[in-house]
């Protein structure tokens, strides 16, 4: 099947019901997207596929309908997105595996609601999970992005 990733077009022989989160770890080496839990509840896995968040755990690599983004495709070279610019800035990463998900997340919420509430943030970024529990940090990084955007 060929899949885009990052603006790149991918040949993969994979198993039509393999996890979109395998083939891109396993086959294509793409490893910002992480295992967390396995059943789409955590958001380490998150990626966007036209731009809005999907769980790639839970997402067979046959039904992806559209070009995959990845923490790795969400900048460029020459100049960060808004929201991992705003992710430094607010220092909010501590052990930061599940930062890209969060990332991610956050990314496609702003493309959907560029001038959010506090309740709207954390209602969108509520399926994301942070074991060190910078909630407090993700909520201003995204605000700052917003506000950027």
């Amino acid at each position: 099947m060929k899949l885009i990733v990052n603006g790149k077009t991918h040949e993969v022989d994979v198993e039509d019901d393999m996890p979109l989160l395998w083939v891109l770890r396993d086959e294509l080496g793409i490893t910002g997207p992480k295992y967390g839990c396995g059943i789409a509840q955590c958001g380490a896995c998150t990626v966007h596929v036209d731009g809005i968040s999907v769980r790639s755990c839970q997402l067979a690599a046959a039904d992806v309908d559209g070009e995959i983004t990845t923490i790795e495709g969400l900048g460029n070279p020459l100049a960060l997105h808004a929201v991992q610019e705003a992710w430094m800035e607010h220092q909010v990463a501590q052990c930061g595996y599940c930062q890209s998900g969060q990332i991610m997340q956050a990314a496609s919420f702003l493309a959907l609601n560029p001038a959010p509430t506090d309740d709207q943030i954390d209602a969108a970024m509520s399926g994301n999970l942070c074991r060190c529990g910078t909630y407090p940090r993700i909520r201003a990084a995204v605000k700052t992005a917003a506000s950027r955007l």
